[in-house]
């Protein structure tokens, strides 16, 4: 687990991706972002409520594949008039949830 500034789940994993191609020529972007999608699997993106506390926006799921140097991903959860909304249809790697002991099915259709 780990935290960045980001504008959104999406800004969120592309700054992932970026950060380490700061360390210059020795590492490329070839090589960073399929290690990123294979190692993460959920980006949840916070943000600051007009009474100044922090809430939940998105949860956005992180799969496996690159496609053209961009991470496959999907919204799970949104924040919709002050509530998170399932916006899933499915979700990426859900044999690693379900090896954890996660029922990804049921999760989402509580959230429905």
């Amino acid at each position: 687990m780990c935290s960045v500034h980001a504008n959104s789940a999406r800004d969120a994993l592309t700054k992932v991706c970026t950060l380490p191609l700061l360390a210059g020529k020795n590492i490329s972007s070839e090589f960073v972002v399929p290690t990123v999608a294979s190692c993460l699997d959920l980006v949840v993106h916070c943000a600051r409520a007009g009474d100044g506390q922090r809430q939940v926006t998105e949860i956005m799921a992180v799969g496996a594949r690159v496609e053209n140097g961009v991470i496959e991903s999907s919204p799970v959860f949104r924040r919709v008039e002050g509530a998170l909304q399932v916006c899933a249809t499915a979700m990426p790697a859900e044999e690693k949830f379900a090896a954890a002991g996660v029922d990804i099915a049921a999760l989402l259709e509580e959230g429905r």
